[in-house]
C-alpha cells in the first residue's frame, strides 16, 4: 500500500511539472496573434518571426557566445579544481567544498545583487566579460561535482605507472586520467552550458541593450509585447535541452556498460 501511494504521488508530481511544458508547445504553433490554449489554428509564423527578428536572433547569439565561453572556462577550472580537491587531505577541505558550492546555495537574487555592486565599482556592468565571469562562477560547482565523482574511484597507481614510464604530468593527464573521467567532464560541461544559457536573474542585473541574452529578451517580451513568439522560443529551448540531456544520459549509460564489460573481462 505504501509503495503504491508513493507511485501515485510521484505520478501526480510528474504530471504537475510536465503540464506547463506540454501546454506551451501547442501554443507555439498557434495561428492567433495572442497566447491561447487550445490553439484556434496551426501556423509556423511565430518561429518565422523569431528567425527574422534581429533583436531575437542577436539575443540568441549573445547567449550562445556567453554560454560557449563559460562552458570552456568552467570546465577547465572545475576539472583542475576537482583534481586538486581529490588529491589533497587538507584540514579545511570541507570548508573549501562548501565555499565552492555556495553559488548553488545562495539565493540567485542575492548573488546577482552582490555581482552588480562589485561590477559597478569596476565598470563591468553591461560588458560581455562581466557576464561571462558571473556565469562561470555559477557553473563551476556543477563541473566540480560531476568530475569529482569519477575521480573518487580512479586508481592513482595508473597515473604513477604512466609517470614511471616517462610520461610528463600533462601527457599522463591527457592519456591516462582524462579518458577515465571523460564522462564526468562532459556532464559537467553540459550542465555549465545549460546553466549559463538559461540564466536570467544575474543577466538582468548586469546586461544592457548590447549584451541582452535570450532569457532576458524573453523576460522583456513577457513584460511588454506578449505574443506567441515567446512560446516558439520556449519550445525550441525545451527540445534542445531535452536532446542534450538525453544524449548525456545515453552517453553515461554507454560508459557504465563499457566499464561493467571491462570489469567482467578482468
Amino acid at each position: 500500500m505504501t509503495r503504491r501511494l508513493a507511485w501515485i504521488v510521484t505520478a501526480l508530481v510528474t504530471v504537475f511539472l510536465l503540464v506547463p511544458i506540454v501546454v506551451i508547445v501547442p501554443v507555439a504553433f498557434n495561428a492567433s496573434p495572442y497566447i491561447e490554449f487550445p490553439p484556434s489554428g496551426l501556423s509556423l509564423r511565430w518561429f518565422e518571426n523569431f528567425f527574422t527578428s534581429p533583436e531575437w536572433v542577436e539575443a540568441a547569439l549573445v547567449s550562445l557566445r556567453v554560454a560557449a565561453i563559460t562552458t570552456v572556462l568552467a570546465t577547465v577550472l572545475g576539472t583542475l579544481t576537482a583534481i586538486g580537491l581529490t588529491r589533497t587531505r587538507a584540514r579545511y577541505l570541507g570548508v573549501v567544498n562548501a565555499v565552492i558550492a555556495l553559488p548553488m546555495i545562495v539565493p540567485m537574487v542575492a548573488y546577482a545583487l552582490g555581482v552588480y555592486a562589485v561590477y559597478v565599482h569596476f565598470g563591468l556592468v553591461g560588458s560581455m566579460t562581466g557576464l561571462i565571469v558571473a556565469h562561470t562562477v555559477l557553473a563551476l560547482p556543477y563541473v566540480v561535482l560531476n568530475v569529482s565523482a569519477p575521480l573518487q574511484t580512479l586508481n592513482p597507481n595508473v597515473e604513477r605507472a604512466a609517470r614511471s614510464l616517462g610520461a610528463s604530468p600533462v601527457r599522463a593527464f591527457l592519456t591516462v586520467i582524462l579518458p577515465q573521467i571523460a564522462p564526468g567532464v562532459m556532464a559537467g560541461a553540459l550542465f555549465a552550458f545549460l546553466t549559463s544559457f538559461d540564466e536570467v536573474v544575474v543577466a538582468i542585473f548586469v546586461t544592457n541593450q548590447e549584451t541582452t541574452t535570450l532569457p532576458v529578451k524573453m523576460w522583456e517580451s513577457v513584460q511588454t509585447d506578449l505574443d506567441p513568439t515567446i512560446a516558439a522560443v520556449a519550445t525550441m529551448l525545451i527540445v534542445t535541452t531535452s536532446i542534450l540531456l538525453g544524449g548525456s544520459a545515453l552517453l553515461g549509460r554507454k560508459n557504465r556498460d563499457e566499464s561493467a564489460h571491462d570489469d567482467a573481462d578482468a
